[in-house]
């Protein structure tokens, strides 16, 4: 067994939904596909002369019996995946839908990503109690759970757990898990989360990176967060510090330590560029409300005698056209 085939028999053993259960199925039979001529060698060598043909009538060659199964093979294998890849095609036009509904809604996406095992979902349940699985092992995690979480400051946004990442992902799971990275490109914020505990964490953080890059996620935001600082002395910590900047992240998802610094710190990294907004609108101003939906994130809305008062945070670009309505009191 060679390392794709440990990393996809890893898989197989994790996938617990119906939609990763697919996804594994398609990349180990499109790992299969190209090596089955080694399966069926020793029916040929059985078959004797000529390279598995087992002699011939009136001039005309006969397929032994390796080779007559080595194309029922294929075709059988060919006709799984082409079932598979229209069925997981299906899953992917309905996380198009449900990714349309959160963009109306405008509430902000944070993806997590990582390299596997770096503590992504015991983040998650940190954050927000998910009481999704997390475990100390390779893939605990196959596919996305997003839930709802809101910010010490009042905004809400959604926080999405994602497949972990691994030095040379197989090319047959990048292509499989299509849809479930597609996830990840549609994030406002990725949170890079880092196992510090590591004795390879530069190097498991360059692959993340990497990774990013392959799947054209790369030009995203990314806020890097180093977790596990409960297993690590405190000098490797004063050395991150000193190395990546004072301002460097440094959690235990497990413990705590750490979380209220970083909440703060994605409120900040999602409303880069945005303005906290006060303001009043008159009632025969209703495309102004109808922009600040679109275009921001409404914290706080009702509606009085003398208008709609309305607080939340605006980009840079439409903060003129509010001004005149800022609340004075």
């Amino acid at each position: 067994m060679d390392r794709t085939a440990l990393i996809l028999d890893i898989f197989a053993q994790h996938a617990s939904t119906r939609e990763g259960m697919l996804q594994v199925e398609l990349a180990q039979l499109q790992y299969r596909l190209p090596r089955l001529t080694r399966a069926w060698t020793h029916l040929a060598r059985q078959a004797g002369g000529g390279g598995g043909r087992t002699g011939s009538v009136g001039g005309v060659g006969l397929r032994g019996p390796g080779e007559q199964q080595l194309e029922v093979d294929r075709r059988e294998i060919k006709r799984k995946i082409s079932l598979l890849e229209d069925q997981i095609e299906k899953v992917r036009e309905s996380r198009g839908r449900h990714r349309d509904q959160r963009r109306k809604s405008h509430i902000p996406v944070v993806s997590l990503v990582g390299y596997t095992n770096a503590g992504k979902s015991t983040l998650l349940n940190t954050l927000s109690g998910a009481g999704i699985y997390a475990a100390d092992k390779l893939f605990a995690t196959l596919d996305p759970t997003t839930r709802q979480l809101e910010l010490p400051s009042g905004q809400t946004i959604l926080m999405t757990d994602t497949v972990g990442f691994i030095q040379k992902l197989p090319t047959q799971l990048v292509a499989a898990f299509r849809a479930t990275l597609e996830e990840i490109k549609e994030a406002n914020l990725l949170l890079h989360v880092v196992d510090l505990s590591h004795p390879q964490h530069g190097i498991q953080e360059w692959t993340v990176l990497e990774t990013l890059k392959e799947i054209g996620a790369d030009q995203l935001p990314i806020l890097t967060v180093y977790n596990k600082a409960d297993l690590v002395e405190l000098d490797e910590i004063v050395a991150l510090r000193h190395d990546a900047g004072p301002n460097a992240l440094v959690i235990s998802a497990l413990t705590g330590e750490g979380i209220p610094t970083l909440l703060e710190r994605i409120s900040t990294e999602i409303y880069a560029g945005y303005e906290l907004m006060d303001l009043l609108i008159p009632f025969n101003r209703g495309d102004l409300v109808s922009e600040f939906h679109e275009k921001g994130h409404v914290t706080a809305l009702e509606h009085q005698d003398n208008g709609v008062h309305i607080r939340g945070y605006l980009p840079e670009q439409v903060l003129a056209r509010y001004a005149p309505f800022k609340r004075r009191d």
